[in-house]
Protein backbone atom coordinates (compact mmCIF):
# COMPACT_ATOMS: atom_id res chain seq x y z
CA UNK A 1 0.00 0.00 0.00
CA UNK A 2 2.84 2.37 1.09
CA UNK A 3 4.96 1.77 -2.00
CA UNK A 4 2.16 2.73 -4.44
CA UNK A 5 1.93 5.76 -6.10
CA UNK A 6 -1.26 7.62 -7.00
CA UNK A 7 -2.17 10.98 -8.59
CA UNK A 8 -5.45 12.97 -7.39
CA UNK A 9 -7.59 15.43 -9.13
CA UNK A 10 -10.04 17.69 -6.77
CA UNK A 11 -12.67 19.34 -8.17
CA UNK A 12 -13.57 23.03 -6.13
CA UNK A 13 -15.92 25.73 -6.65
CA UNK A 14 -16.13 29.67 -5.10
CA UNK A 15 -12.23 30.43 -5.97
CA UNK A 16 -10.95 31.29 -9.31
CA UNK A 17 -8.60 28.94 -10.93
CA UNK A 18 -5.28 31.84 -10.26
CA UNK A 19 -5.89 32.21 -6.41
CA UNK A 20 -6.15 28.17 -6.58
CA UNK A 21 -2.67 28.04 -7.50
CA UNK A 22 -1.79 30.67 -5.23
CA UNK A 23 -3.31 29.11 -2.78
CA UNK A 24 -1.59 25.91 -3.42
CA UNK A 25 1.83 27.86 -3.90
CA UNK A 26 1.46 29.00 -0.23
CA UNK A 27 1.54 25.07 0.78
CA UNK A 28 4.17 23.70 -1.27
CA UNK A 29 6.45 26.51 -1.93
CA UNK A 30 7.95 26.54 -5.67
CA UNK A 31 7.15 28.81 -8.31
CA UNK A 32 3.96 29.73 -9.96
CA UNK A 33 3.71 30.03 -14.18
CA UNK A 34 3.25 32.93 -15.60
CA UNK A 35 -0.70 32.54 -16.09
CA UNK A 36 -0.83 32.00 -12.20
CA UNK A 37 -2.67 28.51 -12.85
CA UNK A 38 0.23 25.82 -11.85
CA UNK A 39 3.10 25.44 -9.77
CA UNK A 40 5.97 23.85 -9.81
CA UNK A 41 7.28 22.17 -6.53
CA UNK A 42 10.70 22.44 -5.20
CA UNK A 43 11.21 19.33 -6.58
CA UNK A 44 10.18 19.69 -9.82
CA UNK A 45 6.53 18.52 -10.13
CA UNK A 46 3.92 20.32 -11.30
CA UNK A 47 0.42 21.11 -10.29
CA UNK A 48 -1.66 22.21 -12.26
CA UNK A 49 -4.91 24.07 -11.89
CA UNK A 50 -7.86 23.16 -15.18
CA UNK A 51 -10.75 24.55 -16.11
CA UNK A 52 -13.82 21.99 -16.03
CA UNK A 53 -17.41 22.95 -17.74
CA UNK A 54 -19.37 20.57 -15.20
CA UNK A 55 -18.44 22.79 -12.18
CA UNK A 56 -21.24 25.23 -11.25
CA UNK A 57 -20.53 29.00 -10.73
CA UNK A 58 -17.84 31.21 -12.54
CA UNK A 59 -14.66 30.69 -10.37
CA UNK A 60 -14.26 27.35 -9.81
CA UNK A 61 -10.92 24.73 -10.58
CA UNK A 62 -10.02 21.24 -10.46
CA UNK A 63 -6.78 20.95 -8.44
CA UNK A 64 -4.43 18.03 -10.48
CA UNK A 65 -1.64 16.36 -8.66
CA UNK A 66 1.63 15.35 -9.92
CA UNK A 67 2.30 11.72 -9.13
CA UNK A 68 2.95 11.41 -5.74
CA UNK A 69 3.79 8.69 -2.67
CA UNK A 70 2.42 8.01 0.18
CA UNK A 71 5.08 9.88 1.90
CA UNK A 72 3.49 12.91 0.43
CA UNK A 73 -0.29 12.72 2.20
CA UNK A 74 0.82 15.42 4.65
CA UNK A 75 1.49 17.75 1.78
CA UNK A 76 -1.53 16.77 0.00
CA UNK A 77 -3.21 17.67 3.13
CA UNK A 78 -1.83 20.86 3.32
CA UNK A 79 -2.63 21.95 0.19
CA UNK A 80 -6.37 20.88 0.49
CA UNK A 81 -5.88 23.39 3.84
CA UNK A 82 -4.70 25.71 2.27
CA UNK A 83 -7.30 25.86 -0.57
CA UNK A 84 -10.31 25.52 2.03
CA UNK A 85 -8.96 28.65 3.98
CA UNK A 86 -8.38 30.83 0.98
CA UNK A 87 -12.35 29.94 0.46
CA UNK A 88 -12.44 26.79 -1.90
CA UNK A 89 -15.60 25.00 -1.37
CA UNK A 90 -16.77 21.35 -2.70
CA UNK A 91 -20.91 21.33 -3.91
CA UNK A 92 -23.06 18.90 -5.21
CA UNK A 93 -20.99 19.82 -9.31
CA UNK A 94 -18.21 18.69 -7.31
CA UNK A 95 -16.00 15.19 -7.10
CA UNK A 96 -12.79 13.36 -6.46
CA UNK A 97 -10.65 11.29 -8.80
CA UNK A 98 -7.49 9.37 -7.29
CA UNK A 99 -5.47 7.51 -10.11
CA UNK A 100 -3.63 4.93 -8.61
CA UNK A 101 -0.35 3.66 -10.80
CA UNK A 102 -1.28 0.59 -12.88
CA UNK A 103 2.05 -0.84 -14.14
CA UNK A 104 2.32 -3.28 -11.25
CA UNK A 105 -1.28 -4.81 -12.25
CA UNK A 106 -1.44 -7.99 -14.15
CA UNK A 107 -4.60 -9.14 -15.21
CA UNK A 108 -5.09 -11.14 -12.48
CA UNK A 109 -4.68 -8.29 -9.92
CA UNK A 110 -7.34 -6.71 -12.08
CA UNK A 111 -9.69 -9.43 -11.55
CA UNK A 112 -9.29 -9.14 -8.10
CA UNK A 113 -10.05 -5.42 -7.83
CA UNK A 114 -12.56 -5.90 -9.96
CA UNK A 115 -14.52 -8.24 -8.47
CA UNK A 116 -13.62 -7.12 -4.88
CA UNK A 117 -14.96 -3.78 -5.31
CA UNK A 118 -18.18 -4.88 -6.84
CA UNK A 119 -18.58 -7.28 -4.34
CA UNK A 120 -18.60 -4.33 -2.32
CA UNK A 121 -20.26 -1.40 -3.95
CA UNK A 122 -23.29 -1.11 -2.52
CA UNK A 123 -21.76 -0.44 0.58
CA UNK A 124 -19.17 1.57 -0.82
CA UNK A 125 -21.75 3.75 -2.33
CA UNK A 126 -23.41 4.53 1.75
CA UNK A 127 -20.02 4.92 2.89
CA UNK A 128 -18.96 7.49 0.58
CA UNK A 129 -22.51 9.13 0.77
CA UNK A 130 -22.34 9.49 -2.90
CA UNK A 131 -25.09 11.88 -4.45
CA UNK A 132 -28.04 10.43 -7.07
CA UNK A 133 -26.24 13.05 -9.53
CA UNK A 134 -23.33 11.30 -9.46
CA UNK A 135 -24.01 8.24 -9.20
CA UNK A 136 -26.03 8.34 -12.22
CA UNK A 137 -23.86 10.69 -14.74
CA UNK A 138 -20.35 10.62 -13.11
CA UNK A 139 -19.44 7.61 -11.27
CA UNK A 140 -21.69 4.78 -12.63
CA UNK A 141 -21.41 1.27 -10.61
CA UNK A 142 -19.29 -1.55 -12.75
CA UNK A 143 -21.58 -1.82 -15.87
CA UNK A 144 -23.35 -5.31 -15.48
CA UNK A 145 -22.49 -5.95 -18.86
CA UNK A 146 -19.07 -6.16 -18.46
CA UNK A 147 -19.23 -8.38 -15.37
CA UNK A 148 -21.47 -10.83 -17.44
CA UNK A 149 -18.29 -10.48 -20.42
CA UNK A 150 -15.92 -11.70 -17.77
CA UNK A 151 -17.41 -14.37 -16.45
CA UNK A 152 -18.55 -15.84 -19.67
CA UNK A 153 -14.88 -15.15 -21.09
CA UNK A 154 -12.66 -15.51 -18.36
CA UNK A 155 -10.10 -13.26 -19.80
CA UNK A 156 -6.36 -14.28 -18.93
CA UNK A 157 -4.38 -11.49 -21.45
CA UNK A 158 -4.73 -7.65 -21.19
CA UNK A 159 -6.06 -7.66 -24.65
CA UNK A 160 -9.01 -10.30 -23.41
CA UNK A 161 -9.84 -7.95 -20.37
CA UNK A 162 -9.96 -4.84 -22.99
CA UNK A 163 -12.17 -6.93 -25.41
CA UNK A 164 -14.53 -7.38 -22.14
CA UNK A 165 -14.51 -3.64 -20.80
CA UNK A 166 -15.16 -1.94 -23.78
CA UNK A 167 -17.30 -4.82 -25.91
CA UNK A 168 -14.48 -4.75 -28.48
CA UNK A 169 -11.02 -5.23 -29.10
CA UNK A 170 -10.03 -1.10 -28.54
CA UNK A 171 -6.60 -0.04 -29.95
CA UNK A 172 -6.78 3.26 -29.42
CA UNK A 173 -8.47 4.17 -26.35
CA UNK A 174 -8.89 8.00 -26.04
CA UNK A 175 -9.32 9.49 -22.44
CA UNK A 176 -13.07 10.72 -23.24
CA UNK A 177 -14.31 7.25 -24.09
CA UNK A 178 -17.98 7.49 -22.42
CA UNK A 179 -16.81 4.12 -20.36
CA UNK A 180 -14.77 6.45 -18.27
CA UNK A 181 -17.80 7.75 -16.31
CA UNK A 182 -17.55 4.40 -14.15
CA UNK A 183 -16.66 4.63 -9.75
CA UNK A 184 -14.23 2.37 -10.48
CA UNK A 185 -12.54 3.34 -14.10
CA UNK A 186 -9.99 0.86 -16.70
CA UNK A 187 -10.28 3.25 -19.74
CA UNK A 188 -8.24 4.76 -17.70
CA UNK A 189 -5.86 1.82 -17.34
CA UNK A 190 -5.73 1.29 -21.42
CA UNK A 191 -5.01 5.16 -21.97
CA UNK A 192 -2.66 6.29 -19.80
CA UNK A 193 -2.10 3.37 -17.41
CA UNK A 194 -3.37 4.34 -14.50
CA UNK A 195 -6.78 3.02 -12.29
CA UNK A 196 -9.10 5.80 -11.69
CA UNK A 197 -11.26 5.67 -8.51
CA UNK A 198 -14.06 8.21 -9.47
CA UNK A 199 -16.70 7.49 -6.90
CA UNK A 200 -15.75 10.43 -3.95
CA UNK A 201 -17.76 13.57 -3.61
CA UNK A 202 -15.83 16.57 -4.05
CA UNK A 203 -14.31 17.90 -0.26
CA UNK A 204 -11.70 20.30 0.94
CA UNK A 205 -11.99 18.31 4.50
CA UNK A 206 -7.37 17.52 4.66
CA UNK A 207 -9.11 13.85 6.52
CA UNK A 208 -11.45 12.94 4.25
CA UNK A 209 -9.22 13.60 1.66
CA UNK A 210 -7.02 11.73 2.70
CA UNK A 211 -9.07 8.82 4.44
CA UNK A 212 -10.04 8.85 0.41
CA UNK A 213 -6.49 8.10 -0.64
CA UNK A 214 -5.61 5.62 1.85
CA UNK A 215 -9.14 3.53 1.01
CA UNK A 216 -8.16 3.53 -2.71
CA UNK A 217 -4.17 2.54 -1.88
CA UNK A 218 -5.48 -0.12 0.41
CA UNK A 219 -8.14 -1.48 -2.31
CA UNK A 220 -5.38 -1.33 -4.97
CA UNK A 221 -2.60 -3.38 -2.36
CA UNK A 222 -5.43 -5.67 -1.47
CA UNK A 223 -5.94 -6.49 -5.25
CA UNK A 224 -2.22 -7.06 -5.62
CA UNK A 225 -1.36 -9.62 -3.00
CA UNK A 226 -4.85 -11.60 -3.09
CA UNK A 227 -5.30 -15.07 -4.54
CA UNK A 228 -8.57 -14.50 -6.02
CA UNK A 229 -12.00 -12.75 -5.30
CA UNK A 230 -15.14 -13.49 -5.41
CA UNK A 231 -17.75 -10.84 -7.15
CA UNK A 232 -21.18 -11.66 -5.81
CA UNK A 233 -22.66 -8.68 -4.89
CA UNK A 234 -23.59 -8.39 -1.46
CA UNK A 235 -26.98 -6.05 -0.57
CA UNK A 236 -26.78 -3.24 1.29
CA UNK A 237 -27.82 -3.99 5.11
CA UNK A 238 -28.32 -0.33 6.94
CA UNK A 239 -28.74 -1.85 10.21
CA UNK A 240 -25.45 -3.66 10.06
CA UNK A 241 -23.98 -1.14 7.71
CA UNK A 242 -20.87 0.44 10.26
CA UNK A 243 -20.07 -3.23 11.71
CA UNK A 244 -20.39 -5.18 7.70
CA UNK A 245 -17.91 -2.18 6.87
CA UNK A 246 -15.34 -2.65 10.09
CA UNK A 247 -14.93 -6.14 8.58
CA UNK A 248 -14.14 -4.61 4.79
CA UNK A 249 -11.84 -2.12 6.41
CA UNK A 250 -10.10 -5.25 8.46
CA UNK A 251 -9.65 -7.26 5.70
CA UNK A 252 -7.85 -4.53 4.24
CA UNK A 253 -5.50 -3.43 6.88
CA UNK A 254 -6.90 -0.35 7.43
CA UNK A 255 -6.96 -0.66 11.51
CA UNK A 256 -5.21 0.42 14.24
CA UNK A 257 -4.43 4.30 15.54
CA UNK A 258 -2.51 4.70 12.34
CA UNK A 259 -5.69 4.70 10.52
CA UNK A 260 -8.15 5.72 13.72
CA UNK A 261 -9.06 9.23 11.74
CA UNK A 262 -9.73 7.23 8.05
CA UNK A 263 -12.20 4.67 10.24
CA UNK A 264 -13.40 7.35 11.50
CA UNK A 265 -14.34 9.53 8.47
CA UNK A 266 -15.35 6.60 6.33
CA UNK A 267 -17.98 5.50 8.60
CA UNK A 268 -19.39 8.37 10.04
CA UNK A 269 -22.44 7.91 7.98
CA UNK A 270 -23.66 4.84 8.85
CA UNK A 271 -26.14 3.24 11.22
CA UNK A 272 -25.31 0.46 13.90
CA UNK A 273 -22.27 -0.32 15.81
CA UNK A 274 -18.77 -0.61 14.23
CA UNK A 275 -17.64 -3.55 17.27
CA UNK A 276 -21.09 -5.82 16.88
CA UNK A 277 -23.38 -7.12 14.37
CA UNK A 278 -26.91 -6.84 16.11
CA UNK A 279 -26.55 -4.63 18.53
CA UNK A 280 -24.76 -5.73 22.27
CA UNK A 281 -26.44 -8.07 23.49
CA UNK A 282 -27.04 -8.20 27.82
CA UNK A 283 -23.99 -9.93 29.41
CA UNK A 284 -26.80 -12.80 30.83
CA UNK A 285 -27.36 -13.61 27.27
CA UNK A 286 -26.43 -17.43 26.49
CA UNK A 287 -24.63 -16.21 23.07
CA UNK A 288 -22.83 -13.06 23.18
CA UNK A 289 -22.58 -11.04 20.01
CA UNK A 290 -19.09 -11.55 18.03
CA UNK A 291 -16.55 -8.36 18.37
CA UNK A 292 -15.67 -7.60 14.69
CA UNK A 293 -11.80 -7.94 15.09
CA UNK A 294 -12.87 -11.87 15.25
CA UNK A 295 -10.25 -13.79 13.36
CA UNK A 296 -14.04 -15.04 11.55
CA UNK A 297 -15.13 -11.81 10.47
CA UNK A 298 -11.94 -12.10 8.23
CA UNK A 299 -12.60 -14.92 6.77
CA UNK A 300 -15.69 -13.96 5.94
CA UNK A 301 -14.34 -10.45 4.55
CA UNK A 302 -12.25 -12.25 2.11
CA UNK A 303 -14.92 -14.73 1.24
Amino acid sequence: MKTLRFGIEIETVGLSRENLARAIHSAVGGSLSAWDTSVTDPNGRVWRVEYDGSLSGYENGEIVSPILSYDDLDLLQAVVRAVARAGARADYSTGIHIHVDGSQFNVRNLLNLVNFVHKQERLLEHVLQITSRRLGQYCKPIDPEFMARLARRKPTTMEALNRAWYGYRNTRPERRDGSRYRGLNLNSLFYRKTIEFRYFNGSVDADEVKSYVQLVLALAANALSAKGASSKRREFNPATAKYDFRVVLLRLGLIGDEFKTTRRCLTKGLAGSAAWKRGRRDRTAAAPSTPANDDSDAAHAAA
